[in-house]
């Protein structure tokens, strides 16, 4: 088993792809924390994933918390270090759409709501992560992994806090794995591609006429054909849990998208180079001559 004896805090994990991730780490032998805001949800899920028989000697607990809180990130790490005493892994899945509409919106509670997607989908992971890495750096180990996707590599008309978000996740996992990288402590950032989940359903439900018309059909296609398997996205959350991707940090990357199963063969030129990573593109590095100044 690949993850046998780690302890794993994986947020919004009731549902969908983060409930996915907890049955694979599970079976490799994780003990897991599941978390999410809905009590009866987190209930319900661990309950579920103890009648499927998965556990053998692992633990499997519920934390009910709302990571937008002030003090709920500091609230969840204390709680699973009395129960546990260490944080092997840590996947920051929670995360919302959040705010629709153009950024010059004049809906009554367009800025309150563009604020709260900040908060949800970054500042909480920010919050995690600054609770969690000190137990890690104790340790002289870990590994996070900070869901990111689609919203960082390209603009999101209509979208613009999840897409702000989501490729400020890219950079602030960069960052720390350059801050982390004396304490054996890898982080990366996840693109588990078009999932069909309830963000998906999110976006149907707002209607063509608030997240426009190319992105609600894009959406309506892929609620019709079915998306990008979870899967896919579950077994490179489990590569980059594991000790199969030790040393690999500070990345982005695709679970449909890159060959991440073969990285490990490419330790030195992956590591030595701004493979998937955001960067600025400049005409000279597309051959042109019209950026050089006289």
């Amino acid at each position: 088993m690949k993850l046998k004896n780690k302890i794993a805090i994986i947020t919004g994990s009731t549902r969908g792809f983060g409930y996915a991730i907890a049955e694979k780490f599970i079976e490799e032998g994780a003990s897991v924390v599941i978390c999410g805001r809905n009590t009866v949800q987190v209930q319900n899920s661990v309950t579920k994933l103890i009648e499927r028989q998965l556990i053998k000697n692992q633990i499997i607990i519920g934390i009910p918390i709302d990571l937008s809180l002030y003090y709920g990130a500091n609230l969840l790490v204390d709680k699973v270090i009395k129960e546990f005493g260490k944080i092997d892994i840590l996947v920051n899945n929670a995360g919302i759409y959040g705010a629709k509409g153009s950024v010059d919106c004049d809906r009554f509670d367009y800025i309150d709501e563009w604020i709260k997607t900040i908060e949800i989908n970054l500042i909480s992971v920010f919050k995690m992560c600054h609770y969690t890495l000190p137990y890690m750096k104790l340790q002289k180990s870990g590994k996070i992994i900070n869901l990111s996707g689609g919203g960082a590599t390209s603009p999101l008309p209509n979208l613009s806090a999840y897409a702000a978000s989501k490729t400020a996740i890219v950079r602030l996992t960069e960052t720390m794995a350059n801050e982390c990288k004396d304490y054996n402590i890898d982080i990366n950032a996840l693109a588990p591609g078009a999932l069909n989940t309830r963000l998906l359903d999110e976006i149907l439900e707002a209607g063509e006429a608030i997240v426009g018309k190319k992105f609600y059909e894009k959406a309506l296609k892929q609620k019709q054909t079915g998306g990008t398997p979870l899967h896919l996205g579950v077994e490179l959350c489990t590569f980059l849990a594991s000790k199969e991707s030790d040393g690999i940090s500070g990345k982005l990357i695709s679970a449909p998208w890159d060959k991440w199963k073969d990285l490990p063969n490419h330790f030195d030129e992956l590591m030595n180079s701004d493979i998937y990573t955001l960067r600025r593109i400049t005409a000279k590095d597309r051959n042109k001559n019209w950026d050089v100044q006289e």
